[in-house]
Formats: structure tokens, sequence, C-alpha cells
């Protein structure tokens, strides 16, 4: 191994840190509830291996204690992980000249704290192909092996509630967004998002509330980024 591999390696793991400290306790969390929802050990592993997504693993759980059909189950996590189209088109550009395993290897592991990571490197062209496939394949071992924890320990915490782990992946969302959140912009859209899907929350709009307001500040965000451009073009061609 070349010292740069390492040093990318090394970097990478960094990277990853703060959404390993996120991924363990909430993974622990899914393999307890997977198991006190009857589903095997096996299997309760396999879908963490699998599918790798806390939202639609823990959406597929809930609709498997209803007694949800499995094509309305497997339909709904479908949508819920339809983002990751939105990931592809926003880093596919940055990944010419990857080999297509490479390629699959790194989507596979790709998830909504990783792409807020990949994101920020591709854009400063700083993020080596190691380092962004060693972020995704750490993250992809915490989700794991904070499942195998749950379905290690479960048994012996089935009386715990789980809901007060829910912060451990708002905190790391938030830590994210403050990585994020470099120019005034940034912050005023994010805050406006906030404001968006709390108020709508209020209201009783308790399942579209944030994508509601991802729509509107997102759209937002990109026309004022595309006014500011249009007019620093002016400006320098005057």
């Amino acid at each position: 191994m070349s010292k740069r591999q390492a040093d990318s390696l090394k970097a990478g793991f960094l990277q990853s840190t703060p959404i390993i400290v996120g991924y363990i306790p909430v993974g622990i969390a899914f393999g307890v509830l997977s198991l006190n929802s009857g589903i095997s050990s096996l299997n309760t592993l396999l879908m963490s291996v699998m599918v790798l997504g806390a939202a639609s693993q823990l959406i597929a759980i809930q609709l498997l204690v209803l007694g949800i059909s499995p094509i309305v189950i497997i339909a709904t996590v479908f949508v819920v992980n339809l983002r990751h189209m939105l990931f592809s088109s926003a880093i596919g550009p940055h990944l010419k000249g990857w080999s297509w395993y490479e390629i699959a290897f790194f989507s596979y592991g790709i998830t909504d704290e990783s792409f807020a990571i990949h994101a920020r490197k591709f854009e400063e062209k700083s993020l080596e192909k190691t380092e962004a496939i060693t972020i995704n394949a750490i993250t992809h071992g915490a989700w794991i092996l904070g499942t195998y924890l749950g379905i290690v320990i479960g048994p012996s915490l089935q009386k715990i509630n789980f809901l007060a782990l829910d912060y451990a992946l708002v905190a790391m969302f938030i830590a994210l967004l403050v990585i994020l959140a470099r120019t005034w912009l940034s912050v005023f859209i994010a805050l406006l998002a906030g404001i968006i899907a709390t108020l709508t929350l209020l209201k009783g709009i308790n399942h579209w509330n944030i994508i509601l307001a991802t729509v509107i500040c997102s759209t937002l965000g990109l026309i004022i980024e595309l006014w500011n451009k249009k007019k620093s073009s002016r400006s320098f061609s005057e």
C-alpha cells in the first residue's frame, strides 16, 4: 500500500467518525425492534447488509408488525429510497474515470449522511477515490455492527424505551449541516427549511412536512444562487 492510499484510508475513517457515532446506537435500536417484531436474527442482519437504509428499514419493520402485504412493504421501501436517485444525479458527474465495479461498490454504500460528505468534498475537488469508498465501507460496517449488537443484547434490553435514540440521528444531521453550511445563503436556507418543516408539522402535515420544506427551500436556494451568478456575470462584463 502506498503512502497516498494509506493517507486516503485514514482520511476516510476520520470523515466517517460523526456518522459512526450516530449509526451504531440507531443500529442497535433497529436490531432490538426487529427482533421484538418477530423477525429472525439472520433476516434482521441481512436487511442491514442488503438494504442499508435506516429510515426505510424502520418503516419496513412497522409495516410488518401491522401485517401489511409484502408487495406494499417493498413498494414503500422503494419510494422512500428514491432519494438515492437525487444523490446519483449530483455525484455522478464526479465519478468519470471510475471503473464500473468501483462505481457499483461506491453507489451501493452511499447514504444520506455519507452523501453530505461526498457532495462537499467533490465540490472542493479534494476527495480521493480510495477515501470516498472507505467512507461508504466504514459507515456501512458501522450500521451492520450496530444491528448485530442489537441482536446480541436485544433480549436483555427489550424493556428499554429506544425513542431517546432518535436524537442520535438528529444530532448527526445537525453536525453535517454545520459542516455544509459555509455561506450565509446556506444558513438562511437551512433555517427556513427548519421553520417550514416545523410550522407544517404543527398544522398537522406530519408525513410530508420534511419533503415539502425540502422542495420549497431547495428550489428557492437554486433560484437565488442562479440570480447571484447572473448578477455577478453582468457586473464582470460591465
